[in-house]
């Protein structure tokens, strides 16, 4: 672990996949949620996430600024990351490759 510290990468226990991973460099989201994401998340869990946030905001069609569509993000952030009971949203299906 010395050796990471002194290349510059915070390494995390990773709550989401459960091993030891370069953190991030900052807390992703604000107040309590941001920090605790910064605390136990690494930065691949933060990237998987990343991805399951862009369809949560096209499947529900959110307009990130509104606070009703933060706060929703925020609870699928907090089961994403720290509840099993994680789950898409209703209805969703994964596009298919198309077959030539």
């Amino acid at each position: 672990m010395a050796s990471d510290q002194q290349s510059g990468v915070r390494m995390v226990f990773c709550q989401k996949l459960r091993r030891e991973l370069p953190g991030l460099d900052a807390p992703p989201w604000p107040g309590e949620l941001g920090q605790r994401i910064y605390e136990n998340i690494s930065r691949e869990a933060w990237e998987m996430w990343e991805e399951r946030m862009t369809m949560i905001i096209n499947e529900y069609r959110l307009l990130p600024f509104q606070k009703e569509a933060q706060a929703l993000v925020a609870r699928q952030m907090e089961e994403f990351f720290f509840s099993d009971q994680s789950s898409l949203p209703p209805g969703f299906v994964p596009e298919t490759p198309q077959r030539s």
